[in-house]
């Protein structure tokens, strides 16, 4: 079961606009990147498997997805939440719903669930292979920006309530006390991907985009990034947005329109998006390995 998440940024009335502005002939390109990795997936698997696709929010539910999961009266369940990094609003929000769901069957499978996969191999040199494509070198500065995340969510997943936040840079490095961080998954991500293509630290940021009211969020804000490199004279940004395994409004709005309009108006010249992982199929691999 392969659940994907639309994140709709309420910023303005404008948002159903921006949505037909990222459209094209196969409409909603999340939409159609998730059908087709689900039917890629199911073809790399074979008949033994049943792969079926759910939507959080939108059509097809994850409701629909279990009842026909069980109508096919499949042996066992495995739940693939399509969030590379956990937070209990994405990933955590699926398992709960999921586990809501069946628990109201009178005969309940084995069920798995797939945490995060923030450092999955195959992803990290597909992202990698991704940014080749564009000649890293020809950047001045590389961004990994990630979808943000208020600061109340992180701190919910520190148990101890000693850690989180304490410092500036407890997010730099995953240890056991921060494992289910959303932003020390995000930085472990960036820092994979950085050493896959020789990049040095003071080459890349990692940054967070999207945020919505005005409580803090997961800092640095992306903004407030691109306003700094302006100012530093950097000119050609090339920009990741892993927090996503295909391309929808956050990247190919937010980053490719709103992003690169705003830096030009800084002073900057150009900022590049990293193309997601979309319908690879390295990709597919990579989620044909999570299959037990």
């Amino acid at each position: 079961l392969l659940v994907k998440g639309i994140i709709v940024p309420f910023r303005s009335p404008k948002t159903a606009k921006l949505y037909k502005e990222i459209w094209n002939e196969n409409g909603s390109p999340l939409l159609y990147y998730s059908r087709l990795q689900a039917r890629m997936l199911q073809e790399r698997l074979g008949d033994d498997y049943h792969v079926e696709l759910a939507m959080r929010y939108q059509s097809p539910s994850i409701a629909s997805a279990l009842a026909n999961l069980k109508a096919g009266l499949v042996e066992s369940i495995q739940v693939i939440p399509m969030f590379p990094q956990y937070a209990s609003a994405s990933s955590g929000s699926v398992i709960q719903l999921v586990m809501e769901l069946v628990s109201k069957w009178q005969t309940v499978p084995p069920i798995s669930f797939v945490n995060s996969f923030h450092d999955n191999e195959l992803m990290i040199k597909l992202f990698a292979e991704n940014a080749r494509k564009h000649g890293v070198e020809n950047y001045d500065h590389v961004l990994f920006s990630f979808h943000g995340l208020p600061e109340r969510q992180l701190l919910k997943c520190d148990h101890t309530g000693s850690y989180c936040l304490k410092n500036a840079d407890c997010c730099q490095t995953l240890n056991d006390t921060n494992k289910f961080c959303y932003s020390a998954q995000g930085h472990d991500t960036a820092r994979l991907i950085a050493t896959e293509l020789n990049l040095p630290k003071e080459k890349y940021t990692v940054c967070f985009q999207s945020r919505l009211g005005k409580e803090p969020w997961v800092q640095p804000y992306t903004t407030d990034v691109l306003k700094k490199l302006a100012a530093e004279g950097k000119k050609r940004l090339l920009v990741f947005s892993p927090a996503f395994v295909a391309d929808c409004l956050e990247t190919l709005y937010e980053i490719t329109v709103e992003y690169h309009e705003e830096f030009r108006a800084l002073g900057g010249e150009h900022v590049q998006l990293v193309e997601s992982l979309n319908d690879s199929p390295v990709f597919i691999e990579a989620l044909a390995g999570m299959v037990k």
